[in-house]
């Protein structure tokens, strides 16, 4: 297992060691003697699948005070554009964005830390799984437009993205006042 810091250093692209032959791969997503010595988080409390078709954009969304959710991600099926927002008032990156492209073929997973807004625009039709570090509390959930000017994330669109009815709605980040 190979972790790489990006450039906003608390998230991290966790590259797996995979092991292969004609009958297919076998790859370790998740150890936490492995995660605790590389000071990663080990204590996950729900674990989630989504499935998308191409054209998908999902997010940005987090969950709030008093169980804010980090989130370790991976795509088993197709290639994602994932995305995690620094919305921690205190922190040296704060609003600043890293993406990553996470696909079946590189295995590739983000680990997105608490104070994060999160979203995944889908490059291909994909499946998308992700442990959550809280359980999901409906009054807690939270989200912010995909394409708020505060974060200018470059999303590699191509055409208009399918939304959620929420997502569509989502209120823009000057309109939020955050507890992080």
């Amino acid at each position: 297992m190979n972790i790489i810091p990006t450039k906003i250093p608390d998230v991290k692209i966790i590259e797996l060691d995979v092991f292969g032959d004609e009958r297919g791969f076998f790859c370790e997503t998740f150890n936490e003697e492995k995660f605790a010595s590389a000071g990663l988080p080990t204590d996950w409390k729900q674990d989630n699948h989504s499935a998308s078709v191409k054209g998908v954009l999902r997010g940005l969304h987090f969950q709030l005070l008093p169980k804010p959710m980090a989130k370790l991600v991976r795509c088993t099926k197709g290639k994602v554009f994932d995305v995690a927002v620094d919305l921690r008032k205190s922190s040296p990156t704060y609003l600043q964005w890293v993406g990553v492209e996470l696909s079946a073929e590189n295995k590739k997973m983000l680990l997105i830390p608490e104070g994060f807004a999160h979203g995944f625009y889908t490059l291909e039709d994909c499946d998308f799984l992700y442990k959550c570090s809280n359980v999901y509390v409906k009054e807690l959930d939270a989200n912010v437009r995909f394409d708020d000017p505060a974060f200018g994330v470059a999303w590699p669109l191509q055409g208009a993205p399918v939304l959620s009815n929420r997502d569509a709605a989502a209120p823009a980040f000057s309109e939020l006042d955050l507890p992080f």
